[in-house]
């Protein structure tokens, strides 16, 4: 890892830290995405030198949705840490200063998944899962505006804010997961709906892609890892005093819903 990687993660680093965004061009400019990974890698080492530790990774643009609302042309993806977790309910930190919320389909993992050892498909995958979760994703950019492209989102690790779990999804089948739909809403309107094919084609097969990006990286995911598999509504701002929720459901009769708060007070 080079000098400039590190102090290019130090600057994303301070910039969260104090609650204020930066433009991406002045900043990191366009490096090459392997450059952007390493950048990447040199941000969370920063987060593990102040405590936090890796629980899981999120997808970033596994559906067709999200990569059109930002000019995104294929999917990333970021660790999260302990320090993200939210419950439902949960205000978001205040150091998030443009927050956005999207609803995901989470998955906490039984067992380790190691793409290095064999190749995956969405049936492995489907075995080495406990269980789906209503998810909240709270993205925030370092970036002013949201005004980034692939390279800079990745290096500032794919927008990841904090992720707030919700209840347990009762779906007794995890090859039914493509047909959970979702509704965000502010408590007046709804703001977007989809469905949970929106996340490359099937939430498990996200989870696939993920285990071959580690496993292309020398890495697996580890008994206990959430994975969150990717917006499925479009990403919809968190305004101070706000809050949003997402109302999960199928054809069997069950719902579940998960919400997120924003302090009034918040910058």
């Amino acid at each position: 890892m080079t000098d400039e990687n590190t102090r290019l993660a130090e600057t994303i680093w301070a910039a969260r830290q104090a609650g204020r965004t930066l433009d991406a061009e002045a900043t990191i400019g366009t490096p090459d995405l392997a450059t952007a990974y390493a950048i990447q890698r040199a941000l969370l080492a920063l987060r593990l030198a102040a405590g936090e530790r890796v629980v899981g990774w999120k997808l970033g643009y596994t559906s067709e949705l999200m990569r059109r609302q930002m000019g995104i042309d294929r999917p990333n993806i970021g660790p999260l840490t302990d320090r993200m977790l939210l419950g439902s309910d949960d205000a978001v930190n205040e150091r998030l200063v443009q927050p956005r919320v999207e609803p995901e389909i989470g998955l906490r993992l039984r067992t380790t998944l190691d793409a290095r050892r064999a190749p995956v498909d969405r049936h492995i995958v489907a075995a080495a899962v406990e269980a789906a979760y209503a998810c909240l994703e709270v993205v925030h950019s370092t970036w002013t505006g949201y005004r980034f492209n692939l390279e800079q989102n990745t290096a500032d690790n794919s927008s990841a804010g904090q992720l707030v779990v919700g209840p347990r999804l009762p779906v007794t089948d995890p090859m039914a997961l493509d047909t959970v739909a979702v509704r965000l809403s502010d408590g007046h309107a709804e703001l977007g709906r989809g469905v949970g094919a929106g996340a490359d084609g099937h939430p498990l097969d996200a989870l696939v892609r993920l285990a071959q990006e580690l496993a292309a990286n020398d890495r697996r995911l580890e008994a206990g890892d959430w994975v969150i598999t990717g917006g499925l509504t479009a990403a919809q701002p968190l305004a101070p005093g706000a809050r949003l929720s997402a109302r999960f459901w199928s054809g069997d009769g069950w719902s579940v819903d998960v919400g997120v708060r924003r302090r009034a007070d918040a910058v």
